[in-house]
């Protein structure tokens, strides 16, 4: 599992990423590959273990994540979730 911590607010897209829907897609669901998870500046005093509970409570129902992109790779997709303080309430756990 891999963390990203930048936060992009652009609709470009990252060099050498293709962006897709942001909604959950069970045809692209299936060909996820890798799970990332983008955190808000909000968040940055939260240990790693902290933030990898939350990110496996997340990754186990993105049908539920308020923020979820899908990038494409050449083995499938990556799905993309940004923390939100409606996820964190979802997954019960406050900052």
């Amino acid at each position: 599992m891999y963390t990203l911590v930048p936060v992009f607010d652009s609709d470009q897209p990252l060099p050498g990423f293709n962006r897709m829907a942001k909604a959950f897609d069970p045809y692209r669901e299936a060909l996820v590959v890798e799970q990332h998870t983008l955190w808000p500046d909000d968040y940055a005093d939260w240990s790693a273990a902290d933030r990898a509970r939350v990110e496996i409570l997340l990754h186990a129902s993105p049908t539920e994540a308020a923020s979820l992109e899908y990038v494409r790779q050449h083995t499938g997709f990556a799905r993309v979730i940004t923390v939100t303080p409606a996820d964190l309430e979802r997954v019960s756990v406050s900052s």
